[in-house]
């Protein structure tokens, strides 16, 4: 179990990570245009991914950093199928 003193810091930084989420949020709601909507998406899911992390290093819990590498690997991937789909949309 990690230190009292990295416990607050994960703490911490999980709360600043919820507050980046919320605001991520908004953008994605009221995002002027797709790909604003779409880098926002892209950045909530990032983020996270940054949360499991933290739990991972707050709980001690390895198996949780597995989780994230695979999910940072299918994030690239969906981001590089919408930059495809957002390509064809724009030319038809």
């Amino acid at each position: 179990m990690p230190s009292d003193g990295l416990q607050l810091i994960c703490s911490i930084a999980l709360i600043v990570l919820g507050i980046a989420m919320f605001l991520t949020v908004y953008r994605i709601l009221r995002g002027p245009s797709l790909p604003d909507r779409v880098v926002a998406l892209d950045l909530l899911a990032y983020f996270a991914t940054g949360a499991i992390c933290i739990y991972s290093i707050q709980f001690g819990r390895s198996s949780l950093l597995i989780v994230a590498v695979v999910m940072a690997l299918i994030l690239f991937l969906g981001t590089a199928a919408f930059a495809y789909y957002i390509e064809k949309r724009a030319n038809p």
